[in-house]
């Protein structure tokens, strides 16, 4: 089977996503818990504050009961630090769960990221790719623990107040509880715009990600083709749609609230007018009727942060289903058990064809061919003619969609991935080099298991020496971002050291030299002789002239295997080849 991204995954409720992302805090039950208790006690000390009012008025000003008096003080001093412990335990605590899931679930997704099939990077940009791992997953981080602070404490301490106000007066409480089914259902209509809205804007982010990192990477041919216009006016569309995607969040925001907080005035102006009515009140005395009024004043900025909580708890709904999306999608296939330990480097390739996601038409057809252990294979062709894709099969970047691919006589399916690609080398035209010192980059995957000895062996090997020795701090000179403080022969000079140091008994070598002027080639090809010595090398060049002494080339076609056979033989033959020959000969 081909390495193909599955389809979309089906949209989920909001309450399936939050139930999902819960489940994260489950390593964290004993501190949530905590955090839950500081919210109940919190609830409780604020009905506390409001049923004080009672013998407060009563007792203290209306009877004048001096053990009431004294004690009064001390009622209220020590509510409130219990109130101040309770609030320290469910902020810190919900705080401490919260960043603990998003560290958890950043950590998830890189991982994910690291183990997704290439065909999958192939039809996303990496803006998106990398807005959804530090914003997506921040507006995770709202839902999971503000939102969720703000729902559960608030809803408590809605109880809490309710049920005061029910004890002083039932008849005034249910006209409070009348106006909740409408409000419940105008916030169920604004959640879905939310949900959608918060969607739109996470998009946008992404597309603002990639662009600003496509114009990092590129400044230079912006510079110099003068694409500052095009490019501000690129960024200038994309950043519009971004704020307007913000404002209508703001817009929906900015209306819901003051409309279901009019509808939450109106019911507490009935009540105040019917609690000022003895006959239809039944509030025993002046203390009762205060604690209740006190009570319905502190429900009111609990209800207003319960009517908001829905815009935050919306987007981190909307983040969390653009996470789960990344992580319910497939891993590289990895069925294989078998540890190609001590293989001698004999490959197959059997009847290959392969097509990637989306094209109706095969790249490669038919493909066939041998190589024995220690050989030099050449793959030569047109541009687009699937030299890179042929050899990206063999580390199984992609699975070939009929055929299979043996390397000692075993399908390279029935090894384990890590187990596979610990055999194979790559040097490639693009190096990639990380922001680490030049040491670091050579050790590059097997930092822990060699030593400076065997860096500057693998160095000296792929005369990078001649460089190294003379950058500032030696091995321990930083690169720069993709090694940008390097020229591209000294990049390359890395990779063959790196590709050295791995000893791999195969080789690929995918136009490792075409972009080189002709002093850094005649250095990088030194090295790659040196590489190439006892291993079965795969080599794709641009450049035929370099792939004269290579023991058999392969002709490729228009994904097919027209020609092989040597240099001379190739030429006698006075097919493909020598069409391609004859064509760079009269170029140069």
């Amino acid at each position: 089977m081909s390495d193909q991204p599955r389809v979309d995954p089906p949209s989920q409720s909001g309450l399936t996503i939050y139930k999902r992302l819960l489940s994260y805090v489950r390593p964290y039950n004993r501190i949530f818990f905590i955090a839950i208790l500081g919210m109940a006690v919190l609830a409780a000390t604020e009905a506390g504050f409001a049923w004080l009012m009672k013998p407060i008025l009563d007792q203290g000003f209306v009877d004048h009961d001096p053990s009431m008096v004294r004690m009064i003080p001390m009622y209220l001093v020590g509510l409130f630090v219990l109130r101040g412990l309770a609030s320290y335990a469910s902020g810190y605590g919900m705080q401490w769960v919260g960043r603990s899931v998003i560290a958890d679930m950043r950590a998830q997704l890189f991982n994910h990221y690291l183990n997704l099939p290439s065909g999958y990077f192939d039809q996303r940009n990496s803006g998106d790719m990398i807005s959804v791992i530090i914003y997506n997953i921040e507006q995770v981080a709202t839902a999971a623990t503000n939102a969720l602070t703000i729902l559960v404490r608030d809803s408590l301490t809605a109880i809490a107040l309710l049920g005061l106000m029910f004890y002083h007066s039932g008849l005034l409480t249910l006209v409070v509880l009348l106006i909740g089914p409408v409000v419940g259902l105008i916030v169920s209509r604004i959640s879905r715009r939310y949900r959608r809205i918060s969607t739109n804007v996470q998009d946008s982010m992404g597309s603002v990600t990639h662009v600003t990192q496509e114009i990092i990477d590129g400044q230079r041919v912006v510079k110099t083709f003068g694409g500052h216009d095009y490019e501000n006016k690129r960024f200038d569309g994309i950043n519009r749609n971004n704020r307007r995607q913000y404002l209508k969040m703001a817009s929906t925001q900015a209306a819901s609230v003051p409309f279901i907080q009019l509808l939450a005035a109106v019911a507490l102006a009935i009540i105040v007018f019917l609690a000022t009515r003895d006959e239809t009140a039944n509030i025993a005395t002046p203390g009762a009727f205060v604690s209740f009024i006190t009570a319905m004043i502190l429900l009111m900025p609990t209800l207003k942060r319960l009517t908001t909580v829905n815009a935050s708890l919306q987007k981190g709904i909307a983040a969390a289903e653009s996470v789960f999306n990344i992580l319910d999608r497939d891993p590289e296939p990895d069925s294989g058990t078998k540890r190609p330990d001590g293989i001698r480097g004999d490959v197959q390739f059997q009847n290959i064809d392969f097509a990637y996601q989306g094209n109706q038409e095969s790249v490669l057809k038919n493909i066939s061919f041998e190589m024995s252990a220690g050989e030099t294979v050449a793959i030569v062709g047109r541009s687009g003619s699937g030299k890179s894709t042929l050899v990206n099969l063999l580390p199984r970047f992609y699975d070939a969609d009929r055929g299979r691919i043996l390397i000692d006589g075993h399908d390279i399916r029935d090894y384990s991935l890590t187990g596979l690609r610990e055999q194979v080398a790559l040097v490639g035209q693009h190096v990639t080099l990380f922001n680490d010192t030049v040491a670091s980059n050579i050790a590059y995957g097997q930092l822990e298991q060699v030593n400076k000895e065997q860096v500057r062996a693998a160095a000296v090997a792929a005369h990078a020496m001649e460089f190294i020795d003379e950058l500032p701090d030696g091995m321990d000179t930083l690169v720069g971002e993709d090694g940008l403080n390097l020229s591209g022969g000294q990049r390359q000079r890395l990779a063959i050291a790196r590709a050295l140091l791995k000893n791999a008994p195969i080789l690929i070598l995918d136009e490792a030299t075409s972009a080189l002027d002709t002093e850094s080639e005649r250095l990088v090809q030194k090295g790659l002789e040196k590489l190439m010595e006892n291993r079965t090398t795969l080599v794709i060049a641009h450049r035929l002239s370099t792939v004269e002494k290579a023991d058999r080339i392969l002709v490729l076609d228009n994904g097919r295997l027209v020609e092989s056979g040597t240099h001379q033989e190739l030429l006698a033959a006075n097919g493909h080849y020598a069409s391609l020959y004859r064509m760079q000969f009269q170029d140069s």
